[in-house]
């Protein structure tokens, strides 16, 4: 059983992230097909790089008693990809996240968000 704990903390970590931005409406409840697409390109992005990483011998697998053990590649673990979309997702809340304060922190009707008024 020890075995799934940092699987589990991942798919944990991945649901609050998905219960902020349904309760802000940021990234995945804003436009779901958009989300989608730049999670799984994200997501594919950061395991070509570990592809390109473990076959010139610079990422290796150490191994854990908090990890499943399973591998789905050489050096290449279960939890890594679950780990790479919760970094995609993560960034993104983030970004929206921050972008939506930016863009409406301090402006009211007539506001003219620091530009002159020429």
């Amino acid at each position: 059983m020890s075995g799934v704990w940092y699987l589990a903390s991942l798919l944990v970590a991945i649901g609050c992230m998905l219960l902020i931005d349904l309760r802000f409406r940021l990234f995945f409840w804003r436009d779901a097909a958009s989300a989608t697409l730049v999670t799984l390109a994200g997501a594919a992005f950061l395991l070509l790089w570990d592809a390109a990483g473990i076959a010139s011998g610079i990422f290796l697998h150490g191994a854990a008693d908090i990890s499943t053990g399973i591998m789905l590649a050489p050096e290449l673990p279960l939890e890594e990809p679950v780990f790479l979309v919760f970094l995609v997702l993560c960034t993104m809340v983030l970004f929206t996240g921050s972008a939506k304060l930016h863009g409406t922190r301090g402006r009211g009707p007539g506001d003219n968000a620091g530009g002159s008024d020429a």
